[in-house]
């Protein structure tokens, strides 16, 4: 038996603007984002709340993370003008809508990852 491969060039911009799943991906697929906005999703915090909640995540990282979700508009950053400077991050409409995804993640692993469900 015999398999033959083809290999297809695909315009990305293109791709990406056609398939809603592709560019979702492209959004929360770094890693760590997911668990940012898994935290997010109870409220309000600030950066170093983040950081404590997400064990073994570099600061430069979570800022480079909190600045992307930012720029695609899942997530609001505020910053207060108070000594010491006071920056709060939160979701958006945008990224509220993330966290039933997060949701379904969440039971896919209890169902199928753990050994011992939450409840």
């Amino acid at each position: 038996m015999e398999f033959t491969t083809t290999s297809v060039t695909i315009n990305t911009k293109t791709s990406n603007s056609i398939c809603p799943v592709a560019r979702t991906a492209r959004i929360i697929s770094g890693k760590w984002t997911l668990l940012i906005i898994r935290d997010l999703a109870s409220g309000v915090k600030r950066f170093n709340q983040l950081e404590r909640s997400l064990q073994g995540i570099s600061p430069k990282t979570l800022s480079e993370r909190l600045r992307s979700l930012e720029e695609e508009g899942v997530i609001l950053r505020q910053t207060f003008a108070e000594v010491p400077p006071r920056v709060e991050y939160t979701l958006t409409a945008k990224g509220r809508d993330l966290i039933e995804m997060v949701e379904c993640m969440r039971c896919y692993g209890n169902q199928w990852l753990c050994d011992a469900p939450e409840e």
